[in-house]
């Protein structure tokens, strides 16, 4: 008798794991908040390897739910839900989201938006690129983060600027080229800018589409990222 041969869909397989990853990671990412509320460091060698501790616990688990949404949006299984939303209230909802670390570093965070500033987005896609962004500049600001929010020619532009070493030369000349080159230029893990790119892209308006960009310099003179949507 023959065997019988099965075929592996081993991104289905990949995502899967992923998933059970994250779900664990959940677990280890409380475990740890509750080790830190009954045992409160005792100096300020205790206060650094928590907060070492609870970044990388949150920045692993925020690059396994990018493996997760990419795998999703390659596959079609999210659609944009564009409608119109207060930009003020979702960055405020990402950065409470990162509150214990950013406070755990000691970095100070600046918003820039008009209460009244108002767009046309999906704010689950677009709150998921924010905190994607928020967490990478974390790793490599000094001490401070800028976020700011206006209208450019009929565009939202969403900047998030650091005082970091800003991006690396090499990812900036790629930047505007393919999607691909854009996730795996050399020298930061780059799962966060392909997704921006990918929910950039999913937001259109008539003939105008959503894009990102990357620089270096701003107000802080480190990295700065924009994402514009029409």
């Amino acid at each position: 008798m023959k065997s019988k041969t099965i075929d592996i869909d081993f991104s289905f397989v990949l995502a899967s794991s992923v998933h059970d990853m994250k779900n664990s990671l959940g677990m280890l990412m409380n475990t740890i908040t509750d080790v830190m509320e009954k045992y409160p460091p005792q100096n300020e060698s205790h206060a650094n390897s928590y907060a070492i501790l609870e970044y990388e616990a949150v920045r692993i688990n925020s690059e396994l739910i990018q493996l997760l949404s990419l795998y999703h949006l390659d596959h079609d299984h999210i659609h944009v839900k564009v409608d119109k939303h207060y930009v003020i209230d979702v960055l405020n909802d990402q950065i409470a989201r990162n509150y214990c670390v950013l406070q755990s570093h000691k970095i100070q965070l600046e918003l820039v938006c008009d209460e009244s500033l108002q767009g046309y987005f999906d704010a689950d896609l677009i709150g998921g690129v924010v905190n994607n962004i928020l967490v990478n500049c974390a790793r490599y600001c000094k001490n401070s983060l800028r976020i700011e929010a206006y209208e450019e020619h009929e565009n939202l532009c969403i900047s998030i600027e650091d005082d970091g070493p800003g991006y690396p030369q090499d990812m900036l000349d790629k930047a505007a080229d393919t999607e691909v080159r854009i996730g795996f230029a050399g020298g930061r893990p780059h799962l966060g800018l392909l997704f921006a790119h990918k929910v950039a892209l999913m937001h259109q308006s008539k003939t105008r589409q959503g894009s990102i960009r990357l620089s270096n310099g701003g107000k802080l003179g480190g990295g700065c990222f924009s994402l514009y949507l029409p």
